[in-house]
Formats: structure tokens, sequence, C-alpha cells
């Protein structure tokens, strides 16, 4: 099987059930920014995350598989992928992760900056793309149908992805970087 087949060489691509849309249009940058957020994710667990943090994200690594494939399909097609659709279920999945981090956490007392370890770093910068693709279902959804279940699923996976990244930090005896105002850090 070739990975190239020139039919998108004019600038469009197909949809799964048919449709032939433009490579800028809004639902292929949804599914793009999910692609991309999923490598982002798979970057981060190659820097040996926590454990547990590991095992939740390769099952959320498929998860935003099944999104994007949802995302890849001609509206009104999606049952015929043959793929359990993203749900609620997934999203209380998240927020059961995120309440499990943040009892293992000390209270944050100031805003946090990207940084400290390598794997805190990595899944900042995924939760950061995380955050772009929720921007881009929204807008999606604002010309589209979309259903709510993915919008709160990237929205919850951000915020799981700035605990773990707080665990990461944690684990390894790193506080996290605090942000401090230019006003509050200068001296006398």
């Amino acid at each position: 099987m070739k990975i190239y087949t020139k039919t998108g060489d004019r600038g469009e691509t197909g949809l799964f059930g048919g449709a032939r849309v433009s490579k800028a249009s809004e639902r292929v940058e949804s599914y793009g920014e999910v692609d991309e957020l999923n490598a982002a994710i798979g970057l981060a667990r190659a820097s040996g995350l926590d454990p547990a943090a590991e095992a939740f994200l390769a099952v959320v690594q498929s998860q935003l598989f099944d999104l994007g494939a949802e995302l890849a399909c001609t509206p009104g097609k999606e049952a015929k992928l043959g793929l359990p659709p993203i749900s609620e279920a997934e999203v209380e999945a998240i927020e059961h992760e995120i309440d499990r981090l943040e009892a293992r956490l000390p209270p944050m007392k100031t805003f946090v900056l990207p940084g400290g370890t390598e794997g805190a770093a990595r899944l900042h910068l995924a939760r950061t793309i995380c955050r772009r693709a929720e921007r881009r279902l929204v807008a999606l959804a604002s010309s589209e149908p979309v259903r709510g279940e993915l919008v709160r699923y990237v929205n919850r996976l951000s915020d799981y992805l700035f605990f773990a990244a707080r665990l990461e930090n944690h684990r390894a005896g790193v506080a996290d970087v605090p942000w401090i105002g230019r006003e509050r850090g200068k001296t006398e």
C-alpha cells in the first residue's frame, strides 16, 4: 500500500464518507490539531512519566485517535466509522484522574510557568496544543455540528495535562516554576 495517493495535490482532502473539502477547512484544521496533540502526548510519554499517568495517557491517545476520526468524517456519516463515540464516561474518567492527581500534590500558591523537569515541560507543551485544539473545535462548532462531548473531553484533557505536569515535577522533587510578575520581581 502506497502512502501517497496524489488526490490531495490540489489542496483538498477526502473525509470518511466521501466528501471532499479544502485542507484549510475548519474541520481539517480541527482534526489536524487533535493529531498534533496526540503526537505531543506521545513525546511526553517517551520521557518516562509517572506509571499511572503513562498508562492513562496511552488510553487517551487511542481516544484522541477516535475523536480525530469522528472529526475526519463527513457530517452525518459518523455511525459508519464503527467506533464508539467519545462520551460523558470518558470526560468523567478524566475528571477522576484530575482529582486523583490533585490529591497527590501540594496546593498551588501562585500561577505556574511551563517547565521544571523534561516530562513536565513536555506535558505543558501538550497542554497548550490541547487548548489550541479546543479553540479549533469551538470554531468548527460555530459553523458545523460538533458534539459537545468532544469539546468537553478536550477541555478536561488540558486540565489533566496541567496536573500531570505538576505531578512530574513533584515526583522528581523539582518545584513548579512560579510566575513572578515583572513588577513583583523588581528589587529595590
